[in-house]
């Protein structure tokens, strides 16, 4: 993970290539998912609930010359409330600002009407985008060749894949293909670097994952996460302090669970976590407090990178 974004020349001797790649889609249809295949390590957070996406996440990855930068943005629905009209306006900038789309469907779902929003949308743009079949190895066949066919006949793709991002089945066309599409120039990033994500919001976003896996229905919706401090230790490790915002009092007690049981084990894991991708030892303090009015709090939505008045 690296916030860097100084021009790199690399490959001497060889053109470079490096562009961006919008990911795009309905909630839950495997984006994130497909983006950490893609990347080949963990840069965006998933769970099995959707919407778990809420600011964009940009996944490096390096195909020879080509250095692909993936845009993992919000999953498209029909918005309401403010921070819903945040995430979605982020989808649609991301798509905006890049050199190709890929829109992702659930191989193994009918068409919905947050797809067929997304399909709206892309033909009021004028631009043509992949198409990608995702989860395909638990797809009914006979209703994905149908599926396709609907979708081939809207002529808003260029091409289409059929993958399974869990399984990798397919990707290595993805990465051929996009390899080819991003445009000749230097590369952006360092050949390393995985994410340009801040430290502070990747571990936020760790332990944010960890509610959705471990709280049930709704109440993850309802928390926040915000990395208050973050100190590098003498000792190469660091110390992680983290607010937990919750909407209700209700709420509170459900998160920290009996004893503490609960919070101890969600700060276990999302410490575990990060241990993992930082390759250092973290020390994580999570404290859970009562906002009521979180989602109307402009710091917080300037930290996930979303616009407060979309």
């Amino acid at each position: 993970m690296s916030e860097t974004t100084d021009t790199v020349d690399t490959n001497a001797g060889e053109p470079t290539r490096c562009g961006f790649i919008a990911v795009i889609g309905a909630p839950n249809a495997g984006k994130s998912t497909l983006v950490n295949a893609l990347v080949g390590a963990k840069v965006s957070i998933v769970s099995p609930k959707a919407q778990t996406t809420r600011t964009i996440v940009r996944g490096i990855a390096v195909y020879g010359p080509a250095q692909v930068i993936y845009v993992d943005t919000p999953g498209i629905f029909a918005a309401k409330q403010r921070l819903e009209r945040a995430m979605v306006a982020a989808a649609w900038m991301g798509a905006a600002e890049a050199e190709g789309i890929m829109f992702v469907v659930d191989a193994a779902k009918a068409l919905d009407g947050d797809s067929e929003r997304v399909l709206a949308q892309l033909k009021d743009s004028g631009r043509k985008a992949m198409l990608v079949l995702n989860k395909v190895d638990i797809a009914d066949k006979a209703k994905m060749l149908d599926l396709t066919k609907r979708l081939n006949d809207t002529g808003l793709f260029s091409e289409v894949f059929m993958v399974s991002a869990l399984t990798g089945d397919g990707l290595e066309r993805i990465k051929a293909h996009v390899a080819g599409l991003v445009p000749p120039g230097p590369w952006l990033f360092p050949e390393d670097d995985i994410s340009d994500m801040p430290g502070r919001l990747l571990a936020a976003e760790i332990t944010r994952e960890q509610l959705f896996m471990q709280l049930s229905q709704e109440l993850p919706y309802s928390c926040a996460v915000e990395t208050e401090r973050w100190e590098d230790r003498k000792d190469g490790s660091a110390k992680v302090d983290q607010t937990i915002y919750v909407s209700r009092e209700g709420h509170k007690s459900i998160v920290l669970g009996e004893g503490g049981k609960r919070i101890k084990s969600i700060g276990a894991k999302a410490r575990a976590e990060l241990e993992k991708l930082l390759d250092r030892k973290v020390h994580l303090f999570l404290h859970v407090k009562v906002k009521e009015n979180w989602r109307e709090d402009r710091g917080l939505f300037s930290a996930w990178g979303l616009d407060f008045n979309a």
